[in-house]
């Protein structure tokens, strides 16, 4: 548990998130006054000095401060309290984040907002380095997915969208895991009704997005492929029907190897499916028997073989660095056989420690890589992206990422997940369907953003769907069908 202290600002988001960076995955109570026990943290901005003060037991044990001049913007001040804070714990703890500063979702969004400003490329990497702290590698790292992500979004129309469809069941919950998912086992009876409530907002959809062209489809979950064969099959037979699907990018997040069979396989590809995800997150049987998955490596190999014979030349397969028990080695040894497989993007996950996933409820029971070990973790999987002769073209981070790193998706030149550019970088209208699925408006003109939530719960979202297609009718623009 760690305390801190705001004095003379109210930038606690800020104060946070910093602290989390070097204490990951505790509690963190804002207080009035330093308590008597534990760490404390007092961030303070007065009088021209910005300060950290660091107090353990109640007695204060390290400082750190920057003069600042008065009547500094708001994005300054953000920098020097994260500052502040950054040198105080590195002093304490030895680390050395290598994104420095930076504790958002989207660093490349920086990059790519200094390159539209007229900055150049060196420019760019001087402002991450300098001011913001961030590692050079990292820096680098950031510009090759911003000038990746520039070409995809260039080509952005007023009238694009994508569509999100949401199926949130899963044959078992996966040690990691936090998304909106439900156990087959306990709602096999329901999925029906899903699926019909579902149909009414995608009908809704479709009346609302007939002047408007829809760019990408992404069925992703929860595990797609976890409805029967008749299931999927009327679910994409309601996608045809409905939306266009030539020409587009249409992915399904296949996932788990134990939800896929040799017929859903077909059915994807003879509706028009040209991307999918075989997602077998370790190639380590350990590791997999350790996360919950009832799948053996073995099962990885055929499910994707089974893909290329059906014809799918678009497979992405997700990785996950810093599962529990795991080292860079058994990071080297999943690179070797998903080298031997050959997908087409892969996209590499640094394992985040969710609020509502199993892992953190067992926290304790479980031995986490280093940060020391990630950091070769990642390295060893960007070899091998090389290797096959891949780029990195989308990045993102979340909170209570072991180590604080990164999430790199990797792919062959013209493999790009357009999806997955969009839906980070914000820059195209998002509408969604389904339990626990978020509609994000974006205004062409102005970038401004809004959001349409749906009911997490399956129950709920079946009852209250005429509720979840009204709120689309006031809340999208133009309200809705005119």
């Amino acid at each position: 548990m760690i305390h801190y202290i705001l004095q003379g600002h109210e930038l606690q988001n800020d104060v946070q998130t910093m602290i989390q960076v070097f204490y990951p995955n505790l509690h963190y109570i804002r207080m009035d006054e330093v308590v008597p026990s534990g760490l404390s943290v007092i961030s303070s901005m007065e009088k021209g000095i910005a300060s950290a003060v660091l107090c353990r037991d109640g007695k204060k044990v390290n400082r750190f401060s920057m003069e600042y001049q008065e009547g500094l913007g708001e994005k300054e001040e953000k920098r020097l309290i994260k500052r502040t804070i950054y040198e105080l714990l590195k002093a304490e703890t030895g680390l050395r984040p290598q994104w420095g500063l930076l504790t958002g979702v989207r660093p490349a969004k920086i990059i790519s907002g200094l390159l539209m400003e007229g900055n150049s490329e060196d420019d760019c990497l001087e402002y991450l380095t300098k001011d913001y702290l961030v590692m050079e590698h990292k820096a680098k790292l950031a510009l090759t997915v911003a000038k990746a992500e520039e070409k995809i979004l260039n080509s952005n129309k007023p009238k694009d969208i994508s569509l999100y469809i949401g199926i949130p069941f899963c044959p078992t919950r996966c040690l990691y895991c936090s998304f909106t998912a439900y156990p087959l086992a306990q709602y096999k009876n329901r999925v029906d009704e899903y699926l019909e409530a579902m149909f009414r907002e995608l009908e809704f959809l479709e009346e609302y997005a007939k002047d408007l062209h829809v760019q990408n489809i992404y069925i992703g979950g929860g595990t797609p492929t976890s409805l029967t064969e008749q299931q999927l099959q009327r679910l994409l037979q309601k996608v045809a029907i409905l939306f266009d699907t030539k020409d587009i990018e249409y992915t399904v997040e296949a996932g788990r190897p134990d939800t896929i069979t040799k017929e859903k396989l077909r059915l994807m590809k003879d509706y028009g499916v040209n991307r999918i995800s075989i997602n077998p997150q370790t190639m380590n049987e350990d590791t997999l028997k350790r996360i919950g998955r009832q799948h053996s490596v073995e099962d990885i190999r055929r499910v994707f073989y089974e893909a290329r014979e059906l014809g799918h030349e678009n497979i992405n397969m997700d990785l996950i660095l810093g599962l529990p028990g795991e080292e860079p080695e058994d990071v080297r040894s999943t690179m070797e056989e998903i080298l031997a497989l050959a997908p087409d993007n892969v996209t590499v996950h640094t394992l985040a420690v969710k609020r509502a996933s199993r892992l953190k409820e067992e926290f304790d029971q479980h031995t986490l890589a280093t940060a020391e070990a990630l950091e070769k973790m990642l390295s060893i999987a960007a070899e091998y992206a090389e290797k096959m002769g891949m780029e990195p073209y989308y990045m993102y981070r979340q909170k209570n990422m072991v180590g604080n790193f990164e999430n790199v998706g990797y792919c062959h030149p013209g493999k790009e997940g357009i999806y997955n550019v969009q839906i980070m970088e914000e820059k195209q209208t998002v509408l969604a369907v389904g339990a626990g699925a978020s509609t994000k408006t974006v205004d062409p003109q102005t970038d401004r953003i809004e959001r349409i939530f749906n009911v997490k719960s399956v129950e709920d979202y079946i009852a209250r769907i005429d509720e979840m297609i009204e709120r689309k009718k006031v809340g999208l623009p133009k309200g809705g069908w005119k």
